[in-house]
Order: C-alpha cells, then structure tokens, then sequence
C-alpha cells in the first residue's frame, strides 16, 4: 500500500447535523466561483449564531471576515481545496463556526446575486429599477448556473440560499493513496494489475480533484491496453493453473478461517458500530491536520477497536447465503488495517504537503512547509502485524522543478 496517508480533502459539504449521519453530502466546488467565504470577526456573533440567535444576513459587512481573500489576496475564494478546507478549519477551531456544532463556515452568494443583477438590468438597458428588482435579475443569473444544488441544499437544510449565505465544511474524501503499482500497473504480484484509483499511480500529494476521471481514462485508456499484453504474450504458453496449489489453498484456508472467525464469535456489537468508532478516530485524529501525539494515540486506539472486533463483534446469517453484513464485517476487518496503516504512514512523513498537514511542519504564517530534501519519496508499505515495512521508492523529477506553493 503506497501513500496511504495522503487524504482527498472537499471544502464544500453540508455541514454535520447529528450524531448517525453516515457521511456529509458533497456541494459541487464551481461554488466557489461566486461564493465569499466568510465567518464573523466577533466570537460572540459566532455563538448566538449556533444557539439560534442571530442569523448571517444579520452579520453588518464590518464584522464579516472574509479569511480566505484576507490570508489569500491572489486567490482569494479560489485557492485549491486543501488550502481552503484547513483555513474553514482554523476559524472555526478558534470559536468561530456558524452551525449549531460550531462546524461550519459561511458560503455567501449576495455580492454575486447583486453584481449579476446590475449586469443583465444594463444587457436589457433597463433603468431606475429598484433593489429588489435588480435581485430577483441576478437570481435568475445564478439559478441559471448553480439551480440544481441551491435546490438540494435547500431541501436537505430547510435554507433558502438565495437569501441567506450558505454553511459548508470540509470533509475528508479518502486516501489518495492505494495499491503500490509500477508502471505498467503491476503491483508486486506477477500477474495481479490494479487500474483506477485502487492504486496510487498517478495522484500523490497533489491529487486534490478528479481523480476518478483522471485514474479511469489513464488507466483505462493509455497505459493498461500497451502493458497487460507484454504479460499475456509472456504466459501465452503456461498451461491452466489448478487450483489445488500450495498457494491457493493457503489463501482459501485463510479465508475461510476469518469468516468462520467473524460468524462464530457472536458478540454484543454489530459491525457497523465499529464502522463508526473507526470513522471517528480517523476523523479525529489522521483528518485534516495531524500531529505526532494524535497519530500515536490514534493508532493504539485503532489497535485496540481491532482487538475488541474480533472479540465482540456480532455478524447475523451464515456463509451459505447472501449475506451483506459477513461482507461488510470483512471490509470492516480490511479497513481496521488500513486505518492503522494511514497512522503509521502520516507519523512517518514529519513534512506538509498537499493532501498531508503535520502542525509540527509549518511556515512562521502558518501556512505547509514541506521537506522535499527527507521525503521525495514514495512510501510503499508492506503490511505486518506487528510493525508495517517501509519499502521508499525515490521520487525522481526531470522535466518539472520542485517548487512550494504559495497562494499569498
């Protein structure tokens, strides 16, 4: 498993409502296009807003901070989804969110709504209107181009975003790394290929949007139909392989022991409570900002939930039908691992950089510092219960200069 640490990060969800959601629904990041993102400057505004007090359109334009054109002039509402996100982080660490959790920024849609408007009223050389005319122009502007998820926001929130600003937060996506590749897509078992974005190949660091698109039609199209045939030409002349070999056995065996394992120990927890005390740790403690202590302490937490898994988790049904939850227990099994293995791969990369923040590595502005010179590496990790196995494949830049970043 290659990279495992590096996280997808997206900036514009719905914002957490309760306790048992599932996962935040995605608001498309063209948002950002129009939208100011902004918190109030006062703490106090900030808490009658999140105990029903006071509402954003209340907020005077005074006590508006609009933090990301404050810390980004050049970009302004622009800068990449990483940059933003943990910026929406930092506000509302520092008592600032607007929803009743306190996790939520303010995406605000007025300005454009009105800058809009007094486009179209001089496109018709229309005069002397008034206000609220010249806003009902520009709704019909933005409705044109965002109707579709001021919609659905409305209808999961009961806010109508026209009127009021928007509240979004980040949330994290998955890991941008994935099974370790070369390139022709092979991973480290002759024969096994990993296309899409099961692998790690073509998005590091920098994997901050498109991925699906951009892994399936390189994959898909460009690399897998010149390689996967030099293969094939190689083995064209190896007989069909029984499935009574020392290997295919030992891999059935094993297979078979864990879901006995799981049907058999009938404990007192379902699977998917452990699903969500995963979600949490990781939520917690490798999301959008890591830091040594967290990690080491996250990872003996996940430890332990693993320890308590197979000890006490409850699977109804038996092997000998469709059974949906022996299949998510063993996801769940596959993910305790690999949680652990997000840990030990973000302690391991003491640097920040892209879809990887360490507060220990920071500018004097706060902004990602990274240390190219210790990790221009790939991190391939080999799993082992005991203590993961870092394999390091140099990363070598010949045509591109290695630069930091700088949206300031």
């Amino acid at each position: 498993m290659a990279n495992p640490c590096f996280t997808q990060i997206h900036p514009t969800c719905i914002p957490v409502s309760g306790e048992y959601q599932s996962k935040l629904t995605l608001m498309s990041e063209s948002l950002r296009n129009d939208g100011r993102v902004w918190v109030p400057k006062k703490k106090e505004d900030a808490q009658a807003i999140q105990q029903g007090k006071l509402k954003g359109v209340n907020i005077k334009e005074e006590d508006r901070d609009y933090n990301l054109e404050r810390r980004y002039p050049a970009f302004g509402n622009l800068v990449p989804r990483d940059v933003a996100s943990r910026a929406a982080k930092v506000e509302c660490d520092k008592g600032h969110g607007v929803s009743p959790t306190g996790l939520a920024v303010f995406l605000d849609f007025s300005d454009a709504i009105l800058r809009y408007g007094k486009i179209e009223a001089n496109k018709k050389g229309l005069t002397n209107l008034s206000n609220e005319q010249i806003i009902a122009l520009g709704e019909e502007v933005v409705s044109a181009k965002y109707g579709n998820l001021f919609e659905m926001y409305e209808k999961i929130t009961g806010e109508n975003p026209y009127k009021e600003p928007m509240k979004i937060y980040p949330a994290v996506h998955y890991t941008m790394g994935g099974v370790w590749v070369d390139y022709n897509l092979e991973t480290n078992v002759p024969g096994l290929f990993a296309l899409g974005e099961c692998n790690f190949s073509d998005h590091g660091a920098n994997r901050l949007g498109a991925s699906a698109l951009m892994q399936g039609l390189a994959d898909g199209y460009f690399v897998i139909p010149y390689t996967i045939g030099t293969f094939l030409a190689n083995e064209i002349s190896t007989p069909k392989i029984k499935n009574d070999l020392p290997e295919f056995l030992e891999a059935e065996k094993a297979t078979k022991v864990l879901i006995d394992k799981l049907l058999n120990t009938k404990g007192n927890q379902s699977v998917e409570s452990f699903h969500r005390r995963l979600g949490k740790i990781m939520w917690e403690y490798c999301g959008m900002a890591r830091n040594e202590a967290g990690l080491i302490k996250g990872r003996q937490m996940i430890r332990e939930l693993r320890a308590e898994f197979y000890n006490d988790v409850f699977v109804p049904g038996s092997n000998d039908e469709f059974n949906p939850e022996l299949e998510k227990a063993i996801r769940v099994a596959d993910l305790l691992e690999h949680g652990e293995l997000m840990m030990v791969d973000a302690l391991n990369r003491n640097e920040s950089c892209g879809g990887h923040f360490r507060e220990e590595s920071v500018t004097e502005d706060g902004e990602a510092m990274r240390k190219d010179s210790e990790y221009a590496y790939v991190a391939a990790w080999e799993w082992n219960e005991t203590e993961p196995i870092l394999h390091k494949e140099p990363l070598i830049f010949e045509n591109v200069e290695l630069k930091t970043r700088s949206y300031k």
